[in-house]
């Protein structure tokens, strides 16, 4: 029988677990790293992400829960010089993609149909197939209605991209007046521009702006969902 893991040792593994991973760890996922004789109690585990995040308070990285489990981030704040490791652009999005999936975040589950009457223009199927692709939203039903309009929520994936542990971490209604607001809750550079009506019934092909077109928004650092339960599919 081995003897038992030290508090110092199951914070160690943890960290180097964390950083390794490269994307969220859950707490049963962290105890699978333990042999069966080794295994510490998940209070342990807790206590020992508790401390690292302490110990992370002054330091350029961070330790976060999100949708999917906990992760280490690069602070924000830093996310100017860390994405210049990086050549490629970061992803910019058009404002029509941002207020479709605000207004499925804030009213889920809601169909294509009701997003459309609320926004005024038609939501380009484009913007559901790349929302869907990078695993922002899924179907989780369909109205009871004529046609049977597919029902969307969003996803963990969703949650981890922008950082929240849940949905409640959003900011309130009463705290939005307008997309822009939205923008800064969620830690995203604002557009410097309006975009027309116009520009907005005509999004780009897969809900990303093209470079000339700079009333965008760019993603954050880390690709980091909302948390839904698997046994009825719906969002929480």
């Amino acid at each position: 029988m081995h003897e038992m893991t030290s508090e110092k040792r199951v914070k160690h593994i943890v960290e180097a677990a964390l950083l390794a991973a490269g994307g969220p760890l859950t707490i049963d996922m962290l105890l699978e790293l333990f042999l069966e004789e080794e295994r510490p109690e998940k209070k342990a585990l807790r206590e020992a992400i508790g401390t690292l995040q302490q110990e992370y308070q002054d330091r350029g990285i961070e330790l976060v829960e999100v949708g999917s489990g906990f992760r280490i981030n690069v602070r924000a704040e830093l996310a100017p010089w860390v994405s210049r490791l990086w050549e490629e652009r970061p992803a910019r999005y058009s404002r029509a993609m941002l207020e479709t999936l605000a207004l499925i975040a804030y009213r889920q589950p809601i169909t294509r149909g009701e997003i459309e009457e609320i926004r005024g223009v038609s939501v380009s199927s484009q913007i559901i197939k790349t929302m869907m692709e990078r695993e922002w939203i899924r179907v989780v039903g369909h109205r009871d209605v004529p046609g049977k309009p597919a029902l969307y929520a969003t996803t963990r994936g969703f949650l981890d991209y922008f950082g929240m542990s849940s949905l409640s971490d959003l900011p309130t209604l009463q705290e939005i007046r307008d997309l822009d607001s939205i923008n800064r809750e969620l830690e995203l550079a604002v557009p410097s521009t309006e975009i027309s009506a116009g520009q907005a019934a005509a999004e780009a092909d897969d809900g990303e702006v093209p470079e000339e077109a700079e009333e965008s928004v760019a993603g954050g650092v880390n690709e980091p969902e909302m948390r839904y339960s698997e046994d009825d599919g719906r969002v929480h």
